[in-house]
C-alpha cells in the first residue's frame, strides 16, 4: 500500500471540496451545511506526478465520546493514526477559531507530519486569517483555494518528500514479500497459498436498504473493525463509502450507502444528495445486497428498492438483517417465503439470507449467495442450445394468434451478459402479449438455471439473420 494522506479540520472549512479537487471528481458530498461528511472516505489522489490515497474525514468537534459527533471524531482520529501525512485545514476567511486552536493542539501531539492549509484564501478576504494561522504552531501555512485550485503547487512541494518516503517504504515491503514466494520463468508468482482468486479485480458489492436497516453494522462485522460510523440514530451514513475486504480467497469492494426513503419523504437537499449517491452506487455495483430489517421487512419501500435494482439490471441478493431479534422465526420465515413468491416475478429465485450483522451470524452464507448471484448474472447460453429450447417451448405453448395469424418465433441468440440479454427474431413482435414474454423468461430461467437475476428479452422483426449465410455456403 502506498502513501496515505488524511484531511482534517473543524466542520465546513472545505475539506470535502479539497478532497474532490485532488481526486479529480465529485466523490464526496459538498454542501454549505456544516458536518456533511461523517465517515472516512478514501480516494485515489493525483497531484502532479504524485499518486497517493487521500482520506476525507468528518469535521472535528469537541463533544462527548458517546454522542454522534464524538463517534465521528473517533473515526477522524483513526484516520490520523493510519496516515503518512495530515492536511490540517482552516477557513482563512473566518480566521482561527477556538475550535481550530483546540484541535491544532491535538495535531501537534501526533507523530504524523502535519501540513497546515489556509483554505478559501483567494482575494484579500483571507489575508487576515492566513497570518493569524501562524499562531497554531503547525509551521508555515499554505494558502490555497480548494474551490478554484489555487495554491496546489505549494501543496505539491510540501507533500512530495512525505509521499515519496512512504511510497519507497511500501515498495521495499513489497519487494521483501516477493522474496518469500516462488517465481516461474516468466516472472509469475507460483504459490499454493496465493490462489488465483486473490489477484483478480475485486467484486463490487453495494449494501443498500432503508435507513437503520443495519447496513454499516453489517459491513463493520465483515471487516472486523469499526470502519463505518454506526449508532441508534437513523440516517447516519451520507456518502457511499467503499472498503476493500477479502473473503476466503476472493477480493471484494464493499460500498456502504445512505438509507433510501420514499421519495415523498426526502425533502432536504442534503438527503437528496445522499440518496443520489446511493443510487449511483447501485448503478456501478456488480452485485447489490438489499438489506431488510427482520423486525419490519418487506415494507413498500423495501419492494421499491428491490424493483429499482432489478430495473438497473444488477445481480441481487436479499439480506434479512437483525434475525437475532426475531422471536418466532418460523412465522417470520413463512412471511419471507410468501413475499418471495408474491412479489418477485421478474427476479424469481432470488436468494434470501437471514443474518445478524451485530452478532456476525450468517455472513458466510450471504457472501456465498453473492457469488452465486454474480455467476448467474454472467450466465451465457450457446445459440444452439437456445434454439433447441425455443423450438421446444413454442411447440408446448405456441404464441397466440392475432387476427387469425399466429406470431412465429424463428430464432434466438444471446448478445450480452451482465445481466443475460436474449434477442428473439420473429414476425410481428409488437403483437406478442406481455404474458407470453413472462412465460419465455421464466422458462429461460428454469431451463438454463439463471435464478434471481434480471433477464432481458427483446424482439426483432425479421428472419433468421444467419439463414442467408447458410444458403450462400450451400451454393458455393
Amino acid at each position: 500500500m502506498g502513501a496515505t494522506v488524511a484531511i482534517i479540520g473543524r466542520p465546513n472549512v472545505g475539506k470535502s471540496t479539497l478532497f474532490n479537487r485532488l481526486v479529480g471528481k465529485r466523490l464526496a458530498l459538498v454542501d454549505d451545511t456544516p458536518g456533511v461528511t461523517r465517515d472516512r472516505r478514501p480516494g485515489e489522489a493525483r497531484l502532479g506526478d504524485l499518486r497517493f490515497t487521500i482520506v476525507d474525514t468528518a469535521g472535528l468537534e469537541d463533544a462527548d465520546a458517546a454522542s454522534l459527533a464524538g463517534r465521528m471524531r473517533r473515526q477522524t482520529e483513526e484516520a490520523i493514526g493510519s496516515a503518512n501525512a495530515v492536511l490540517f485545514v482552516i477557513d482563512a476567511r473566518a480566521g482561527v477559531t477556538p475550535l481550530d486552536a483546540h484541535f491544532a493542539e491535538v495535531a501537534r501531539k501526533t507523530t504524523t507530519p502535519v501540513i497546515l492549509l489556509a483554505n478559501k484564501a483567494e482575494g484579500r478576504a483571507g489575508e487576515g486569517g492566513l497570518y493569524e494561522s501562524y499562531s497554531l504552531g503547525l509551521g508555515e501555512p499554505i494558502a490555497i483555494s480548494a474551490e478554484h485550485g489555487e495554491g496546489l503547487a505549494d501543496l505539491y512541494d510540501a507533500l512530495k518528500p512525505l509521499v515519496d518516503d512512504a511510497n519507497t517504504e511500501a515498495d521495499a515491503a513489497r519487494d521483501e514479500a516477493r522474496t518469500n514466494v516462488d517465481v516461474d520463468e516468466e516472472g509469475e508468482i507460483v504459490d499454493d497459498e496465493d490462489p488465483v482468486g486473490t489477484r483478480t479485480r475485486p467484486l463490487r458489492v453495494a449494501i443498500v436498504g432503508r435507513p437503520n436497516a443495519g447496513k454499516s453494522t453489517l459491513i463493520n462485522r465483515m471487516l472486523g473493525e469499526d470502519r463505518m460510523l454506526t449508532g441508534p440514530e437513523a440516517g447516519i451514513t451520507r456518502d457511499s463509502i467503499s472498503a476493500d475486504w477479502q473473503w476466503r480467497d476472493r477480493h471484494i469492494k464493499l460500498f456502504d450507502t445512505a438509507g433510501i426513503r420514499r421519495k415523498a419523504r426526502v425533502q432536504e437537499k442534503l438527503e437528496k444528495l445522499s440518496v443520489a449517491d446511493a443510487l449511483r452506487a447501485i448503478k456501478f455495483a456488480e452485485v447489490v445486497v438489499v438489506t431488510l430489517d427482520a423486525t419490519n421487512s418487506f415494507e413498500k419501500q423495501d419492494l421499491q428498492i428491490i424493483d429499482l435494482v432489478a430495473r438497473e439490471g444488477r445481480a441481487l441478493v436479499i439480506a434479512i438483517n437483525k434475525w437475532d431479534m426475531v422471536e418466532d422465526r418460523e412465522a417470520a420465515w413463512k412471511k419471507i417465503r410468501d413475499a418471495n413468491e408474491r412479489y418477485f416475478n421478474q427476479i424469481r429465485g432470488v436468494q434470501i439470507a437471514t443474518l445478524s450483522g451485530l452478532q456476525g451470524q450468517g455472513i458466510d452464507r450471504l457472501i456465498e449467495y453473492v457469488f452465486s448471484a454474480y455467476d448467474a448474472w454472467n450466465a451465457r447460453v450457446s445459440t444452439s442450445r437456445l434454439n433447441r429450447w425455443l423450438e421446444k417451448v413454442t411447440v408446448n405453448h405456441p404464441p397466440p394468434a392475432v387476427a387469425g395469424r399466429r406470431v412465429r418465433l424463428r430464432y434466438m441468440t444471446q448478445p450480452k451478459t451482465r445481466p443475460p440479454h436474449f434477442v428473439a427474431f420473429c414476425s410481428r413482435p409488437e403483437q406478442l402479449p406481455e404474458s407470453y414474454t413472462r412465460y419465455l423468461v421464466n422458462s429461460l430461467r428454469e431451463t438454463f438455471d439463471i435464478p434471481g437475476t434480471p433477464i432481458r428479452l427483446s424482439y426483432r422483426k425479421g428472419e433468421n439473420p444467419y439463414a442467408s449465410k447458410k444458403k450462400r455456403r450451400k451454393i458455393q
